[in-house]
């Protein structure tokens, strides 16, 4: 079983189903922690549902046989903060050469060569994916570099594109409109996204992702 420094949270069951459960959890930290608690108890027997799925706050269990049980432990359990082992480590590369790169270095108050820089030194981590088949919500670029979205949204943007908004970070796996600041392109965005793969999506919740910048 997985392990790690544990504290107590807030958790708030709310009712999803006959045989589900939807926890908010009331941060994104606490999200992520609640479930790679829900994870280890699933991996180890001692929870067994047929799905998690996290979201920017909340966590959705479904396929449990008696959700009200599980309710009824939630308030002060303790969460994993660490985890003992981290998920996979994805390295992607990418080419910084965003429509949006200078108006992001702007904000960012730096030169639009050093976004590379910044961007590909942080270790990511996918929080949630959401929107469309294999769009991970990836966490980890400091707060200080945090940017608004568009306030136009584009009505296409091109697969394979990088972007920032808010905390997250993302890449879309296809063509499709959006409103984040696109500042890279990755190189091989099919790697993204396989139906004929198991898992299909290449960033799975708590995956761990790298950026690497190539030139071109």
């Amino acid at each position: 079983m997985t392990t790690g420094r544990t504290t107590a949270h807030r958790l708030r069951p709310l009712p999803a189903g006959p045989r589900s459960i939807l926890i908010d959890c009331g941060t994104p930290a606490a999200a992520r922690s609640c479930y790679r608690s829900l994870q280890a108890r699933r991996m180890s027997g001692l929870l067994e549902a047929a799905d998690l799925v996290p979201g920017a706050t909340t966590v959705l269990v479904d396929g449990i046989d008696e959700p009200e049980l599980l309710a009824a432990e939630l308030p002060g359990w303790p969460l994993i903060e660490e985890a003992e082992a981290a998920g996979e480590t994805v390295e992607i590369p990418v080419c910084y050469d965003g429509p949006d790169l200078e108006a992001v270095a702007k904000m960012w108050g730096v030169a639009p060569d050093d976004v590379a820089d910044i961007h590909s030194n942080v270790e990511y981590e996918a929080a949630f994916c959401g929107f469309t088949p294999g769009f991970a919500y990836l966490e980890g670029l400091p707060e200080r570099f945090h940017v608004p979205r568009k306030e136009t949204p584009r009505t296409t943007v091109p697969a394979g594109s990088v972007a920032v908004a808010g905390p997250y970070t993302g890449v879309y796996p296809r063509s499709s409109p959006g409103g984040w600041q696109l500042i890279a392109t990755m190189t091989n965005p099919g790697r993204l996204w396989n139906e004929h793969r198991e898992p299909a999506a290449l960033l799975v919740p708590g995956t761990r992702v790298r950026f690497a910048a190539v030139r071109v």
